[in-house]
This record gives C-alpha cells, structure tokens and sequence, in this order.
C-alpha cells in the first residue's frame, strides 16, 4: 500500500528552540528523522513539513525534499495537512498515494519497520487512522503524564488516550494488568487527514491536550498495533544526551 511520510518539523519549539537543526552524532537530529524514513519499504517518498528556512535548506542541502508551511499551525497535523494541500497537483498527489504517515520530527530512533507497520494497519478498510502501541515495562511510566496511555479494544481499534494510568484497576494491583503506551506514529486515510485538520478541537482533547482525541471524538476510527520497537522523542537535552548514547552504542 504506497504511502507518503510528511515530518512536520517547527523551529520554535518552546523547550527546544531550534531542535530539528540540534547536532546528534555528526548529522542534524531532522536528518536521522528522514533518513529512517526513508528505508521505510511501503513509502514513496519522504518529505519534510517546516515553518523555517534553516530547515527548508538544511532539508535540502543533504538531499532531501522539504516543503514550507505557515508558521501558525497549532498542530504537526495542521502543518501536514497545508504540505499535502501543496502535494496534489504533483505526482504525489493521485490516488495511488492516498496514505499519508505523520512522522514526529524529534524521534531519531524510529525504525522503518514501525513505519511500514502502520501502514499495513490500513489495509483495514475500517480504519481511518492507524497507529502503535508498546507495553510498558516500567511501573513508573504508569503514572507519568508525559507517556500517553492507550486501551483498544479486542479487534485493535482505539478506545481510548490518555495522560492517565487507563484501565484504572480498582483492587490497586497494577502490576497485575497490561498497560500500553501510545507511539505517535500515524498513518491517515489523506480525506481523513484534510477533514481533521479543519474540525475545531474538542473537549476531550482540549481536556487531555491529546490531538487524537479529536479523531475518536468525532467518530474516526483509529487502529492500534503492538509494537516491540522503544523510541526516545527529544524535547529537552537530557532527551538529545540519551540518543546520543543511544546511537553509539549501536554503532
């Protein structure tokens, strides 16, 4: 199922201005971004969605594509969105290429199997939006809001996100219960995609901060599979140090 990766990359990060274009072991962190993406076997092309000319020409100075998108975007999915508007009088705009992948510009570990995983998930005809999930192995990351939590249900859709430990287990015995986090990879239908993006956000989302919620809200169902792959986003420096150390241990 041929696919299309956009990675939205902002300069203006508030907790790590400029990250896209921060060192990481030789390369700028967007490359390793896009050059994982591209060993993806189900994409077509990979393109990189920015607000900032340093990036733009950063992006294009190691070869690859990147497009420029307004700097007002409240979302990665908005931004993505605008550089799929600019895709469809292209080759990259038929039929052919009606998946479209988000992803995050800050995860330099994300393995191109996890991409063409999500992928796959399309092949469902049921599923608007698909996306993965890892179990989780710490019992601190239970109870830490940064690790969105998902539950789905027994054929792998969505039911639900949160910043919250999801199930609750009543008796306490939270050991005793599996708990998966949310790996924001996403792949979306492309008419999916442009219908999200215009719709306000919700109050769930707007409760959670959790921009998936604006899908389950509005009835899109979102697919879910389990992953084995751990990936570290970065946004702080402490995050860039242990990809660091990451990425020369595998070497």
């Amino acid at each position: 199922m041929p696919a299309i990766i956009i990675i939205p990359a902002r300069y203006a990060s508030t907790r790590f201005p400029g990250k896209p274009l921060c060192p990481l072991s030789g390369k700028p962190l967007i490359r390793h971004v896009y050059e994982r993406s591209k060993q993806a076997k189900s994409a077509l092309e990979v393109f990189v969605a920015t607000d900032n000319k340093l990036i733009y020409d950063a992006v294009e100075g190691f070869g690859g594509k990147a497009i420029m998108t307004s700097e007002n975007h409240p979302s990665g999915t908005d931004r993505i969105a605008e550089a799929v508007k600019k895709l469809e009088n292209t080759e990259y705009g038929t039929r052919d290429t009606d998946i479209i992948v988000n992803v995050q510009g800050d995860e330099p570990m994300i393995q191109p199997e996890m991409i063409d995983d999500v992928i796959k998930l399309m092949e469902d005809e049921r599923a608007s939006i698909g996306t993965l999930a890892k179990k989780i192995e710490e019992a601190e990351e239970i109870t830490d809001p940064n690790i969105v939590k998902v539950v789905f249900d027994e054929e792998g859709f969505a039911l639900y996100f949160s910043r919250s430990p999801i199930p609750y287990h009543r008796d306490g015995n939270r050991l005793s219960q599996r708990y998966f986090k949310h790996i924001g990879i996403y792949a979306y239908r492309k008419d999916v995609l442009l219908r999200l993006s215009a719709l306000p956000s919700t109050r769930l989302e707007d409760i959670e901060k959790l921009e998936q919620l604006r899908a389950l809200e509005n009835g899109f169902k979102i697919k879910v599979k389990e992953t084995g792959f751990e990936t570290i986003g970065v946004d702080t420096l402490t995050d860039l140090e242990r990809v660091e150390k990451c990425l020369s241990i595998s070497l």
